[in-house]
């Protein structure tokens, strides 16, 4: 069984097909998704009920990022956010709008299942964002860092890449996972890059959002498969910018 995990999808559902077809996933695979569902591209709808389908007979972990939690807020109260508008919400409002309420309360519910984070048995830390505390994520006082912080990855990016664990100068946050796996933080909105890794931190959100494919990853192997740049499945959109 491979664990596969997958980067921020961003409403691009058919970028997701075609990276799964890539990777030729099957059942037996364990898929971890690292948040961000929608906001960018018009399929939401499309992307979620694609996912919930897919949880039926695959096994898949559903990791919150924040872009969902604006959605899920808007569903629940229909409160104009112009900021979540403004970062792709519009498309998704779009989406939702077309769609009748008994898909709003199955969407809600999946929404309100997701994780705010996932640490496997071999101790890999999955999760969208980030978390600050030095004692490591059950010790975080907001809950919110996870699918909101970017000083995890700026700490990762900002270390000397010959620092090892062993290294007392090593940052206690990162010492206590094997590896962490995050999205969030897109690695390039101008172009198509693949995704990278800083000290024991892998960021797989290589921009499908904006000019990037998507990306799956084999945290084993470190073996990885992109879509096509997500914008070409979606001509006639701007996505975000």
């Amino acid at each position: 069984m491979r664990t596969l995990v997958v980067g921020d999808i961003h409403s691009g559902v058919r970028a997701l097909e075609q990276v799964m077809e890539r990777a030729k996933v099957t059942s037996s695979d364990h898929i971890i998704f690292l948040g961000d569902y929608v906001d960018a591209w018009s399929t939401a709808v499309e992307t979620v009920d694609f996912l919930i389908q897919l949880n039926t007979d695959h096994q898949c972990t559903f990791i919150r990022g924040n872009h969902d939690e604006l959605c899920r807020a808007w569903l629940m109260g229909q409160k104009e956010n112009p900021q979540w508008l403004a970062h792709g919400g519009a498309a998704t409002r779009n989406s939702y709008l077309k769609a009748d309420k008994d898909k709003w309360q199955l969407h809600i519910k999946f929404y309100e299942g997701l994780k705010n984070y996932y640490l496997s048995q071999d101790n890999r830390l999955y999760l969208h964002a980030g978390y600050t505390n030095l004692k490591g994520i059950d010790f975080e006082y907001f809950e919110q860092s996870f699918y909101w912080d970017r000083t995890l990855w700026e700490l990762a990016t900002a270390l000397d890449p010959d620092l090892t664990p062993k290294d007392p100068k090593f940052p206690k946050r990162l010492t206590h996972y094997k590896e962490v796996f995050i999205g969030h933080t897109p690695l390039s909105k101008t172009k198509f890059v693949e995704p990278e890794r800083r000290a024991n931190v892998w960021n797989v959100d290589t921009g499908a959002a904006f000019m990037g494919g998507l990306t799956m990853l084999d945290v084993e192997t470190k073996e990885f498969w992109q879509s096509d740049p997500v914008r070409s499945f979606y001509p006639e959109e701007r996505g975000r910018n």
